[in-house]
């Protein structure tokens, strides 16, 4: 909607609530280089753990944890990296049915996929320049072998396990992620909040918008391929 597109405070992340930048470091390390877990990091901002790393060269990064870690456990990274808990290799160097996570989609991107509390991919087959990742979408996805993924599955995986009893905590959750929270449908809104809104509880016309439609327009099925039911053969 057009207001969210302003950018007032009901949709502007708090302040002070990602504690760090979660990412691989610029380039991949032509051979290797090992580092050892010193902290663990609890991050409202994102749902699985968060790990301190300190390379032998005494510069530190911040990682998303894998499950089974613990501090003093060492990592390597680049190239010659071997398969151990956490370590960070591009995707030509993982044989396949390997567990990975906080995978990039371009090289030096720093991790883009697989990210989520439990979440992890295993690697498909390796074909060329291309590895197939098996996302936990359950659908797979072709990426360029210099990739970077770490090895393991992310930690935390039971978080939403446990039900959310109180309205106040789904807020105080999706508040710390920066994510709106209650999600009304449009039909229910008045006609000035949403442009489904004031024809009693249905939408009253086509859903279709155009993609080139203007923010406060821009909701529904939009640059639909087609609507409908599709014919029975």
């Amino acid at each position: 909607m057009q207001r969210r597109g302003k950018g007032s405070n009901a949709y502007r992340k708090p302040p002070n609530t990602f504690k760090a930048d979660v990412k691989f470091r610029d380039k991949l390390i032509d051979g290797k280089v090992t580092g050892e877990v010193v902290d663990f990091v609890d991050d409202p901002g994102h749902t699985g753990l968060l790990m301190t790393v300190r390379y032998d060269d005494f510069s530190e990064n911040t990682l998303l944890a894998p499950e089974g870690i613990k501090i003093g456990d060492r990592i390597q990274e680049g190239t010659g990296a071997e398969l151990m808990l956490g370590s960070i290799m591009p995707l030509k160097t993982i044989p396949d049915g390997m567990l990975i996570y906080n995978i990039e989609v371009k090289p030096g991107d720093g991790g883009k996929m697989a990210r989520t509390a439990g979440s992890y991919a295993t690697i498909k087959s390796h074909i060329g320049d291309k590895v197939t990742v098996f996302l936990p979408s359950k659908k797979s996805v072709d990426l360029l072998s210099d990739c970077r993924a770490e090895i393991g599955a992310v930690a935390g995986g039971g978080v939403n396990a446990q039900p959310l009893m109180k309205a106040g905590k789904s807020h105080y959750i999706y508040h710390a992620t920066n994510a709106k929270w209650p999600k009304n449908r449009g039909v229910k809104s008045n006609p000035v909040d949403h442009p489904f809104g004031g024809k009693q509880h249905h939408k009253g016309s086509s859903s279709m918008t155009s993609r080139n439609a203007p923010p406060g327009a821009k909701v529904g099925h939009i640059a639909a391929r087609r609507v409908g039911r599709r014919k029975s053969v």
